[in-house]
């Protein structure tokens, strides 16, 4: 099988011998990399050698496997890749960072092949998107003697100890070190929440400031004090948005008092702030907050709240942006509040635009790792699929595309979610074309989608999806005929990938395989890399390199000139087959506004379920004779979207009764991390 339920996960751990267990946990040995270092990094000399599976049954936890597993350095993986070591930032042994100088060294060298990994709609388990990605990279790598790349997100902490776990893949298709992985990395994820929340404080200091100091000179003469000498000077922010003002002035004493006026008052609209706060955790009660109650703050109270920091526009925009000097220009776009005319305050308007690249200087470097068998990996920027565009960063795949010739990616949650937002969006600012899109199916969740009882996390299976039933599979057909077809509709090749479970019969499989291949998929392949690594997905792999050689005819879904409303409904009419769209009175009035402020020429990110085509995670399978309702309408100006949102959409999940974090622990005698998975 290809990948797990927490179930099987479970008994894994449990009939796994001990003995097997603590010989694979035994640290191996690596290459020296001090021995790596010099001329022959410099040139790329060193050719790709893979690192061999011992693979052991039962299957042990993902964090066995990946604790057992062999790591070459860091040095090593860049060195096969023709990366140079001045052009790394190492972290430890294990993972460094690329400097983007690279792409600038690299640019004439043509790009490798594109594929995008989505899935079918999953059952609330995951149908094992990641743990695919990189059983294909391994299989190309390590038994196919490609070149090749896999590209993926950081997970959140949030799901991380909340009740998802980590997102690292599993089995023997796994990014290791794995704990780096799923918890700090390199940094980036707090480098996000420390610039949002500054962003936040900025917001509610200035809103204060103001309305403390009624009088406009004043408030002119704390932004520009003089100095002893009565020079004043602005600051390269202050710059900026004289320059939006329209007011061509350098020397801030030669502006007059109109223009003094304009430039120091923001007059925020207390009810027209747009900006709250994040946190890298599952935190329910910070969902709605009461802020400023403090004895200084006293008259300044107002209601606010926290996102996870995966939802931040930050994150959306380390991975849209396609330079430093772009993120800049992104951080200072966004709109953050408005003021009481109706015109958008941006985060350039209040001046901490600057420093928040600042923060952020570090994280828009792509993370180098590996995979278990020693293929290279990059980890970079992971927007939230459901509120952001759910995709790893149009900078790393630039970079990976240069150094390989297969580039795996994937894409957030199913193909109605992050696949439509990868085609639609992150195609268009990266300008980059895929080749191919495996979608990944599992009799599981046709099973679920043909009427088969609720799947909950943490709980064992109901006999209808661990005992062959074909009826049941032939009513959830459907909802992969739709994916594909949806996915035709961009012009991209489609190969399908049936993830295969221990439970799984090969009548089942093949039923699955037909009806794809039927739809209109180049192919259909049962894969098995959970189980077997790189070995279990090569005929997954070639059937990748086939479809990648043939011609596609790739096509967005809409044009950015068409109204808002146009292009809510496309989305809705053609991936999730509605009838129609309702907006609430709401909704109604941001499309007015926006439109008003200009962003109606940007593209759709659908903030919805992932559960279901529809709007109600509960409606399974592929729905027909439905209508969606658009609740709100919110502006990612600076990552460069608008997000409808579908019914009721969270942007802060919460904790379960039982959270993940039970598990987790150090064992305090080898330093090792234990429970996760």
């Amino acid at each position: 099988m290809a990948t797990k339920t927490k179930s099987t996960k479970k008994s894994a751990k449990k009939t796994a011998p001990k003995k097997v267990a603590a010989k694979k946990a035994a640290p191996k040995k690596v290459v020296a990399a001090s021995s790596l270092k010099g001329k022959k990094i410099a040139k790329g000399k060193i050719s790709f050698q893979p690192t061999k599976l011992k693979l052991v049954r039962p299957v042990p936890s993902d964090i066995d496997i990946a604790q057992a597993g062999k790591l070459k350095p860091i040095l090593q993986i860049a060195s096969e890749l023709g990366i140079k070591e001045s052009e790394l930032e190492l972290f430890g042994p294990y993972k460094a960072k690329i400097k983007l100088e690279i792409l600038e060294r690299l640019a004439r060298r043509p790009n490798g092949k594109y594929i995008d990994v989505t899935a079918i709609t999953p059952t609330p388990l995951g149908e094992g998107k990641t743990t695919t990605t990189v059983g294909v990279s391994q299989a190309l790598g390590a038994h196919l003697g490609k070149r090749v790349m896999t590209v993926i997100r950081q997970p959140s902490q949030g799901p991380t100890f909340g009740i998802k776990g980590g997102a690292a893949g599993g089995g023997y298709s796994q990014i290791i070190p794995m704990e780096d992985f799923n918890l700090h990395l390199t940094g980036d994820i707090h480098a996000i929440t420390a610039a949002h929340n500054l962003c936040s404080a900025a917001l509610d200091a200035r809103m204060m400031h103001e309305a403390n100091t009624p009088d406009d000179e004043k408030m002119f003469n704390a932004l520009c004090p003089p100095d002893k000498k009565g020079n004043r000077k602005f600051s390269p922010s202050m710059l900026r948005r004289l320059k939006k003002l329209g007011i061509n002035k350098t020397n801030p004493n030669d502006l007059t008092p109109e223009e003094r006026s304009r430039f120091a008052r923001l007059d925020i609209d207390p009810n027209g702030i747009q900006w709250r706060r994040v946190i890298d955790v599952n935190d329910r009660f910070l969902r709605e907050i009461q802020v400023g109650l403090g004895k200084d703050e006293a008259g300044h109270e107002h209601r606010s709240g926290y996102d996870i920091t995966v939802a931040s526009e930050i994150m959306a925009i380390l991975a849209l942006t396609s330079s430093l000097e772009d993120m800049r220009d992104r951080l200072g776009r966004m709109v953050v509040a408005v003021n009481k005319r109706g015109e958008a305050v941006t985060a350039e308007d209040l001046g901490v635009a600057g420093a928040m690249t600042v923060l952020m200087k570090d994280a828009i470097k792509p993370n180098l790792m590996q995979t278990l068998e020693g293929t290279p990996a990059i980890v970079h920027a992971g927007p939230f699929a459901n509120i952001a565009h759910g995709n790893s960063s149009i900078i790393a795949d630039k970079i990976a595309l240069k150094l390989a010739d297969y580039v795996i990616t994937e894409s957030g949650f199913g193909a109605d979610c992050g696949m439509e937002k990868f085609m639609n969006i992150k195609c268009r600012y990266s300008g980059l074309i895929p080749n191919v899109v495996v979608i990944v199916a599992t009799v599981r969740a046709l099973k679920m989608h043909g009427g088969g009882p609720k799947v909950v996390a943490g709980k064992p299976l109901a006999p209808e999806y661990t005992d062959e039933n074909l009826e049941l599979l032939q009513k959830g057909l459907p909802n992969m005929v739709q994916h594909i077809e949806n996915a035709l509709k961009f012009g991209v090749n489609v190969v399908v990938a049936v993830n295969s479970f221990a439970n799984d019969t090969p009548a089942e499989m093949e039923m699955v395989r037909k009806a794809a291949l039927e739809a209109g998929a180049m192919d259909a392949v049962v894969s098995r890399h959970w189980m077997e690594g790189g070995k279990g997905a090569i005929t997954l792999a070639e059937a990748v390199v086939k479809a990648c050689e043939k011609t596609s005819k790739f096509q967005f879904l809409y044009d950015l000139d068409l109204p808002i409303k146009e292009k809510i409904e496309t989305i809705a009419r053609e991936i999730y087959r509605a009838d129609g769209v309702d907006y609430t009175p709401e909704a109604e009035a941001k499309i007015e506004q926006f439109t008003k402020l200009g962003f109606d020429k940007l593209p759709m990110n659908m903030a919805k379920t992932h559960l279901s085509f529809t709007d109600q995670a509960a409606i399974k399978g592929a729905p027909r004779g439905f209508r969606i309702t658009i609740s709100d309408i919110r502006a990612s100006v600076g990552a460069g979207f608008l997000y409808p949102l579908l019914g009721t959409m969270r942007t802060m999940p919460g904790l379960p009764t039982r959270p993940v974090f039970y598990d987790v622990d150090l064992d305090l005698k080898t330093g090792k991390v234990v429970g996760l998975f």
